[in-house]
């Protein structure tokens, strides 16, 4: 490499030299680091290097080239060196050019930040370099210790939905210096509760660091969720005791070792630099023009008016080769180097949308099928954004999968005691093919929900008819307002035994109805015991114990705890729980039957029935020893009586659950019954047919 110079230059720490294009980043070696950076219509590139007190020591300009690459390799780098640009180049924001040499700025590829001061300034106004995190050298050296990742079978994937921080946060079992922290998700007492429930898949909510935003400083609270982030590539470093990287992939190590896989919930449709009033903290000082998206006007692009497809201030822009580069490189980067098993992505329409809008033939699309590390790992798409033709449930290609709100609201509706539902319900029920035709899409594909974690928890939905948000500073504006729950007589917690009981029944429904579902279901971490958030339905600003999971279990709590392990022990333990086959898209075969409550085969003036509220259907195998099973939904107030299908002479019915069991389990022992059975009000009722001894 040949000694880079600088007329009149100041005696610098570090001898320089010219480098190379890349990798982009930070890349480090025995004798220091090659630093790369993109950049297109800059004038010039420096780097600044700082101290353990993050005051600036020393900067170095970069050499550029033709591909508007920017690089400089510094001998005597060692991990744990800070870092960050500056770009000089002119400022024209009415241009779209936001070069500023005042700004010090995060390098897009860095792949850690010192602590980050989350709601560090107001505005550009009152920007100081002291309040912006800086970039890290880093080494990639860690003992894996041989562990592999697990292979779980597609139609046995369960998700369980966690929260970094809240998750853990007031677990007493777990040491103090660990609650909250990556190193808290994978404790022994943690991976217990896995294993115990069942799950195989921890959907881990946003890690990439992020911001609050100024505006929730303002109102004394802050952004816990983690959708508004500064990088791609670095974890978040208040989830860390010390080394956000090193204790990341511990985490990833030890679930793995443990046979849960890890998946992450990932922000790449916007960042935290917000619209036109927002701050110039990485990709604005860049190239600002082409990372982002710009509304038309009658002059062309309007620089000053930020597409906001996110509802978060601006849009990445992913029909640049640049955007759609870092976004390949860093999924890849938590692949390979972080290990993670997949992905769920935030508003994913979009990363799909181009200048014509959403196409399912789109370059990230073809780009994630193409890559031979991407293309094997698991995706989920959260299948609508705010923008143009944003809801696209069922666009997505094959390879994915994708949230089923239509599932959520569905049996949201039927549980409640919402009438003449009953014809969605049976396709819900079988996979939502009306939405992923059979043989084109899996039959894992519908990703099934009851509760998220933008919404009501399963508690405060049987608890409160109507959101409980002023928390939020917004005057219970905020958060969505069609939440299809029910308080069944009283908002809110009660001491009425009667509405308590019939509270729990009512959760125990919507669990049996998930897991006994076809897709893949998704289930909400402390769902499983009765968690809350005293009603508030958008506590993305709550880190408090709003969110945070209470671990202090009533003997309900521990009840509905065993319910829920039942039904995914009882799922993963049958073959059509999860993947039947089916023969055509009117989800009817030989292996399927509806059937009304009296007993006879579900007619077409059934399935549009008004007042219908209950509905059977049996589930069997084609070999005569194989599977046989029964099931009876009732949602209506009051009991009715059931006729369950003909059995050949050498097979009798036994019940193996019914929801209204008082100490809420499935039946340990199960009795041989015949019709009719009685399934009460608000109830599930599931048989299986055994051969006689």
């Amino acid at each position: 490499m040949e000694l880079a110079t600088q007329i009149g230059a100041k005696q610098h720490l570090f001898v320089s030299f010219t480098g190379k294009n890349y990798p982009l980043g930070a890349t480090l070696d025995k004798q220091g680091c090659n630093f790369s950076v993109h950049c297109q219509e800059g004038k010039r590139v420096e780097l600044c290097l700082f101290d353990k007190n993050e005051n600036q020591i020393d900067s170095y300009f970069l050499t550029p080239t033709h591909s508007h690459l920017w690089h400089i390799y510094l001998e005597g780098i060692t991990a744990g060196q800070m870092y960050g640009y500056r770009v000089h180049g002119e400022y024209q924001p009415k241009k779209g050019l936001l070069f500023n040499d005042k700004n010090l700025l995060i390098d897009p590829y860095t792949k850690c930040l010192s602590k980050i001061q989350h709601s560090f300034v107001q505005s550009q106004s009152d920007y100081n370099d002291k309040y912006v995190a800086k970039s890290v050298v880093i080494s990639d050296d860690f003992d894996w210790k041989n562990v592999e990742k697990p292979a779980i079978e597609e139609q046995h994937r369960i998700l369980y939905e966690v929260h970094t921080k809240g998750f853990t946060r007031t677990n007493p079992n777990i040491p103090l210096p660990m609650r909250g922290k990556y190193l808290g998700l994978s404790h022994p007492e943690s991976i217990k509760h896995y294993q115990s429930l069942g799950v195989t898949s921890l959907q881990i909510m946003p890690v990439f660091s992020f911001v609050s935003e100024p505006r929730l400083k303002d109102l004394g609270l802050t952004n816990y969720w983690g959708y508004n982030p500064i990088n791609f590539f670095a974890p978040e470093t208040r989830y860390a005791q010390y080394d956000a990287v090193t204790e990341f992939k511990t985490m990833v190590r030890e679930l793995h070792a443990a046979n849960i896989e890890v998946i992450l919930d990932v922000v790449f449709n916007h960042t935290a630099e917000s619209g036109s009033d927002g701050l110039i903290l990485s990709f604005k000082g860049f190239d600002n023009k082409q990372y982002y998206t710009f509304e038309n006007s009658k002059m062309g692009l309007d620089y000053q008016r930020y597409s906001n497809h996110s509802g978060c201030g601006n849009t990445v822009n992913l029909d640049f080769s640049w955007s759609l580069k870092i976004t390949m490189d860093a999924l890849r980067y938590w692949v390979t180097e972080m290990q993670v098993d997949g992905f769920r992505f935030d508003l994913a329409v979009t990363l799909a949308r181009e200048a014509q809008g959403f196409t399912e033939r789109s370059a990230f699309f073809k780009a994630l099928l193409q890559d031979p590390v991407l293309s094997d790992v698991i995706l989920i798409a959260e299948p609508w954004d705010i923008g143009p033709g944003g809801y696209r449930l069922g666009a997505f290609p094959e390879q994915w999968k994708e949230c089923n709100d239509r599932y959520r609201d569905t049996m949201r509706s039927f549980w409640r005691g919402d009438t003449g539902i009953v014809s969605e319900v049976a396709m819900r029920l079988l996979g939502s093919h009306d939405f992923f035709p059979i043989g084109l899409r899996s039959n894992t594909t519908s990703v099934n929900y009851i509760c998220y974690h933008d919404g009501f928890t399963l508690d405060d939905m049987v608890s409160f008819q109507d959101r409980h948000n002023q928390d939020n500073g917004e005057n219970n504006r905020d958060g969505h307002g069609h939440n299809l729950s029910a308080n069944y007589g009283c908002e809110g917690p009660t001491k009425d035994a009667r509405i308590n009981t019939l509270r729990q029944q009512q959760k125990r429904n919507m669990i049996a109805t998930l897991f006994l579902s076809q897709g893949t279901p998704h289930f909400l971490s402390g769902d499983e015991m009765g968690n809350h958030q005293s009603g508030n339905n958008n506590a993305y600003c709550q880190d408090n114990q709003i969110s945070w999971i209470n671990w202090d279990q009533s003997k309900a709590d521990l009840a509905l705890f065993k319910f829920t392990s039942q039904l995914i022990a009882l799922r993963k333990s049958s073959r059509l729980f999860g993947d039947l086959i089916l023969n055509d898209d009117k989800s009817v075969s030989d292996q399927v039957q509806w059937y009304h409550p009296d007993g006879y085969v579900m007619e077409q003036s059934d399935w549009h029935a008004s007042n219908s509220q209950a509905i059977a259907v049996e589930l069997k195998e084609a070999d005569p020893a194989g599977e046989h099973w029964h099931l009876i939904l009732n949602a209506s107030t009051y009991q009715i009586a059931c006729q369950l299908p003909e059995l050949p002479n050498n097979k009798d019915w036994y019940e193996v659950m019914d929801t209204n069991c008082p100490s809420g389990e499935l039946i340990e022992d199960p009795k041989k019954v015949v019709s009719p059975v009685f399934a009460k009000a608000h109830s599930i009722l599931l048989f299986k047919a055994k051969l006689r001894d």
